[in-house]
C-alpha cells in the first residue's frame, strides 16, 4: 500500500452508481493483476476500498471472482439478500459475501453509508474490524493495514505529511494508510481497520 500517508475523505470525488441507485467514493485500490496474456488490463485491480451513500433498495454491481466485506457506518439497517438467502446488517458489523452472487438490498430505515472492501480471490485476502480509539493506548497500523475514522476524534502521528508536532487531526472517513515504521491513530470513536494481504497460493493445496 505504499509509505504511510493520509487520505483525506474531502478531496475525493463521489462517483454515481450506474443505476442511479447511490453514489461511490474510492479510497484507496491495489495493484493491477495480469491477466493470462502475462499483461495487465486497465481497470484490473487487486482489491478495492471505498464508501458508498445507498440512497434506494435495488440491485449491488456483480463482481465476479472477487470476495466482498460491507459494513453500515451511517444509518440503522440494510437487509441484503445474497443468492436468495436475506442478512439483517447493523451498523459496526462487518458482512462478507461472494462479489458474483446476485445480490441485493432494501433499506427499512431509510438511507445509509457502508464501507465496502472487494478483494480478488486467490489474490488477496481482506478483513475488516471497527474497534473503539483510546487517547492513552495508540492504535499502530502495519504495512498492508488502513484505518478508517468512522465516528469521533482522532489524531495519527508518524505520517509522511504530519504537522511540526508529529500528529495530524483526521476527519471523518479520512483514512490513514499504514507502513514502516508505523503511523499510530488514538482519540476517541471509532475506526474501521481495513487489512489486506496476499492470498497464501499453497492453502488448500493437496
Amino acid at each position: 500500500m505504499s509509505e504511510p500517508r493520509i487520505i483525506r475523505f474531502a478531496d475525493l470525488r463521489p462517483v454515481r452508481w450506474k443505476n442511479g441507485g447511490g453514489t461511490t467514493v474510492e479510497l484507496a485500490r491495489g495493484p493491477e493483476v495480469a491477466g493470462e496474456d502475462g499483461e495487465s488490463t486497465s481497470g484490473d485491480w487487486g482489491w478495492r476500498l471505498s464508501i458508498a451513500d445507498v440512497d434506494r433498495a435495488g440491485d449491488f454491481s456483480s463482481f465476479d471472482g472477487m470476495e466482498r466485506i460491507l459494513t453500515v457506518i451511517e444509518g440503522e439497517l440494510m437487509v441484503l439478500t445474497v443468492d436468495g438467502h436475506e442478512h439483517g446488517l447493523e451498523r459496526h458489523r462487518p458482512f462478507r459475501f461472494d462479489g458474483g452472487a446476485p445480490a441485493s438490498a432494501v433499506l427499512p430505515t431509510g438511507s445509509i453509508r457502508d464501507l465496502n472492501l472487494i478483494t480478488r480471490r486467490g489474490s488477496f485476502t481482506g478483513h475488516v474490524t471497527i474497534l473503539e480509539l483510546s487517547k492513552k493506548r495508540p492504535l499502530p497500523l502495519s504495512a498492508g493495514q488502513l484505518g478508517v475514522l468512522l465516528q469521533g476524534e482522532a489524531i495519527a502521528s508518524g505520517v509522511g505529511n504530519a504537522a511540526d508536532d508529529g500528529a495530524t487531526p483526521l476527519a471523518r472517513y479520512d483514512a490513514v494508510v499504514g507502513g514502516e515504521p508505523a503511523p499510530a491513530l488514538s482519540g476517541r470513536g471509532f475506526l474501521a481497520v481495513v487489512s489486506v494481504d496476499a492470498a497464501d497460493t499453497d492453502a488448500g493445496e493437496a
